[in-house]
């Protein structure tokens, strides 16, 4: 038996898409859009900026500004939103004036500037108001000048994200050019797919992208299903030896961490992809192979695949993921601290972790969920092995995935009818 599940919209694809829709010329409609903490933050973002958004319906409407938005009453509050908050901070300079974007305790160690830096060489002020590099920011600006920038994009590919959709409305085309790696790249490529799809292409050469000057224009746009929400019900797939089919999931889609599946494969899982979603089947009991993988383009989904790496036979060796330590929370440490929590033989690396399973003898316990949705979720599919497994805090999840914990408790009910239990 084939247990089956629908995930919510990509949170990623839904924060562009928004973006990109509130900077159209005339009207869009988003479909399938996610409903979260993060999407509702940057929705009122806009809505600070003089955008007009109906959300009173399935589709979204939004009524796109041609780029000229208004300079917000007060502070945009961006909570723990680091997407958000860092789109903002170019959209920002667009405004004829001062903006200034502020954010969670958590927010203010995150990062931002590298993209302050190359926002300077654009002919805007953007300064981190505590001195920090990271918010709370303030952006003066009177528009982009465009022309050449520099950009350090190995801390966060959403600094590069973040000026790529502004780009089109600085007075002349932008080249941005990398100064040296490109972490999260696939998130890189979920932001040029969606500016083709509302009428801006960017060149791509190399660590060049260049952006024409344009506008975006209105269109009807469909959310594909989250990716990264998909992997908590496939991981499932991989503990459990059974089979769980993820209906809404594209064929062909543009989101890197739907890889996750084809990582899953690598550790012994039969994967099928087809217009009916993404199938994955787990091995018998016992034969879930531990892998050593840089997981430097997907990591969002590494929560998850420590948690699947503890019930596989072998040393899980996950690398090139540094910059998960300036998430949510650091990831990395939490993710080890929880999984030795329960007795898993979990490690730190300076740029990973390191899982030795299969685990045996694990025990139940209080997880901490560090004001982090994907550490919740990705141990829950711990859950799956050890009975009374709780967490500190479930209301985190409402982030991104606002009613997990309903749709889990369902699955997990199909899962156990499979097991005949």
């Amino acid at each position: 038996m084939t247990v089956e599940i629908t995930v919510p919209g990509s949170k990623s694809i839904t924060q562009r898409a928004l973006i990109t829709a509130a900077l159209a010329k005339g009207d869009s409609v988003i479909t399938s859009a996610l409903e979260s903490d993060d999407t509702s933050l940057l929705r009122d973002g806009l809505r600070h900026l003089g955008v007009v958004i109906d959300d009173s319906s399935e589709g979204w409407t939004v009524h796109g500004t041609s780029g000229r938005l208004k300079k917000p009453r007060e502070p945009i509050y961006m909570g723990n939103n680091g997407t958000g908050i860092r789109f903002l901070i170019s959209v920002a300079a667009m405004v004829n004036g001062v903006t200034t974007l502020i954010g969670s305790k958590r927010m203010e160690e995150r990062p931002a500037a590298p993209l302050l830096e190359a926002l300077s060489q654009l002919g805007v002020k953007a300064k981190s108001l505590k001195g920090t590099g990271c918010p709370p920011i303030e952006v003066e600006s009177q528009g982009l000048s465009g022309g050449a920038v520099h950009l350090s994009a190995s801390i966060s590919s959403q600094f590069l994200s973040s000026l790529l959709l502004a780009a089109p409305y600085a007075a002349e085309p932008v080249t941005i050019i990398l100064d040296g790696g490109l972490v999260s790249k696939p998130y890189v490529d979920i932001t040029t797919r969606v500016m083709h799809d509302f009428g801006i292409d960017v060149r791509v050469e190399g660590n060049i992208f260049s952006v024409p000057v344009g506008c975006y224009h209105g269109i009807n746009y469909q959310i594909e299903a989250d990716a990264s929400s998909a992997s908590y019900f496939l991981a499932a797939a991989a503990v459990t030896g059974r089979s769980v089919l993820v209906t809404n999931i594209p064929e062909k889609p543009i989101q890197g961490d739907a890889y996750f599946a084809d990582i899953l494969g690598m550790m012994g899982c039969k994967v099928n992809r087809t217009g009916s979603g993404t199938l994955v089947k787990g091995p018998d009991s016992n034969n879930l192979r531990a892998i050593d993988i840089d997981m430097g383009r997907w990591p969002d989904v590494v929560p998850t695949l420590a948690a699947v790496a503890a019930f596989a036979n072998g040393k899980t060796r996950i690398t090139n993921v540094a910059h998960l330590r300036v998430k949510e929370t650091d990831r990395i440490k939490a993710i080890v601290t929880e999984l030795r929590r329960i007795g898993v033989d979990a490690r730190e690396l300076d740029d990973g972790l390191t899982v030795d399973g299969p685990c045996t003898s694990l025990s139940p316990a209080v997880i901490h969920t560090y004001d982090d949705h994907r550490i919740a979720m990705s141990l829950a599919v711990a859950g799956l092995r050890i009975p009374g497994l709780d967490f500190e805090d479930r209301s985190v999840v409402t982030k991104s995935f606002p009613d997990f914990w309903e749709r889990w408790s369902k699955f997990t009910k199909e899962l156990a009818k499979d097991t005949g239990t």
